[in-house]
């Protein structure tokens, strides 16, 4: 796959057709990926990380209930008029520059087959090049965009690349994890890859935090995995198998990662970004500081 070296990545798959079921009853109508950390929602996030590395366009996996993502990076007409003839120029120009973001393109995925059988649902969009893949749960904060730390090495070696990030032994069967040499700084040669193991099994404790720059042969690979746990299609399984076939880097990640897609995770995430915004931090903060006066009183 000699041509790969002359390829950019351009495309990036989100998968987000999943139901939600950890944040019910506020996900029984609208989307996790739309709930919001401070005034924008999780999904913003993760786009804006791939347009911040060079993507240029967006391939969603979405499923029946997700049409707020759709009207979300979609124009509003009616509210930018709204927003016009009320004078609110700079809120006009942020809703606006939402759809400017990227080239999106929305597929549906009419079965809940796992995360490999999503991303094998766009092959008709990705074709023949190496692509990206964010997982709308995980919002990454660093100097760098993750998904364009993982280009960097793709760039150099035109392997595919997974994002790590070092979890607790005790949590690793909460993920997928890599183990492998260390060939570099904060980059590994992938030897293993194994899906949710115990702790026991588990080769490493890197995590594969929802960050990947996979090449087009993974579909060859997804059309013959069979299902694996939970009885979906692991992505984990495909790409373990295809390092049998070719090199897999993994990249261990520069920055923090937020796991929106459970309360505690989304809670953090969002005192840390109201804490970010110069307009929220002190009145923020203030309120915080007294909270944690009363609890320490009280408990």
């Amino acid at each position: 796959m000699e041509y790969l070296n002359k390829l950019k990545v351009k495309k990036a798959v989100i998968p987000v057709a999943g139901l939600g079921t950890r944040f019910l009853p506020a996900t029984k109508a609208q989307p996790k990926e739309m709930l919001p950390l401070v005034d924008k929602p999780v999904i913003q996030y993760i786009v804006e990380e791939a347009v911040k590395a060079g993507i240029e366009q967006i391939i969603f996996i979405t499923g029946r209930h997700k049409r707020a993502i759709e009207d979300h990076f979609d124009r509003n007409l009616e509210l930018e008029r709204a927003l016009e003839e009320k004078g609110k120029r700079e809120l006009l120009k942020t809703v606006k520059e939402i759809s400017d973001l990227a080239d999106f393109i929305f597929i549906r995925q009419k079965e809940p087959k796992g995360l490999g059988h999503a991303v094998l649902t766009a092959e008709p969009a990705v074709g023949n090049e190496p692509f990206a893949v964010l997982l709308g749960d995980d919002v990454m904060v660093g100097e760098k965009p993750a998904i364009g730390e993982l280009i960097e090495v793709f760039k150099k070696f035109s392997c595919p690349v997974l994002g790590l990030q070092e979890v607790p032994k005790e949590e690793v069967s909460n993920y997928g994890i890599a183990g492998g040499k260390l060939v570099e700084e904060n980059l590994i040669k992938v030897e293993s890859l194994v899906e949710k193991p115990s702790p026991s099994e588990a080769p490493s404790n890197y995590a594969i935090a929802g960050r990947y720059v996979l090449t087009p042969d993974i579909f060859t690979v997804l059309k013959r995995t069979k299902p694996g746990k939970g009885g979906e299609i692991q992505l984990t399984d495909a790409i373990a198998q295809l390092s049998k076939e070719r090199a897999v880097y993994g990249r261990i990640i520069e920055g923090k990662r937020y796991d929106t897609g459970n309360k505690l995770g989304f809670l953090e995430a969002t005192i840390d970004f109201a804490l970010m915004r110069n307009d929220l931090r002190e009145p923020f903060l203030k309120f915080l500081k007294e909270k944690l006066k009363e609890e320490l009183r009280d408990g």
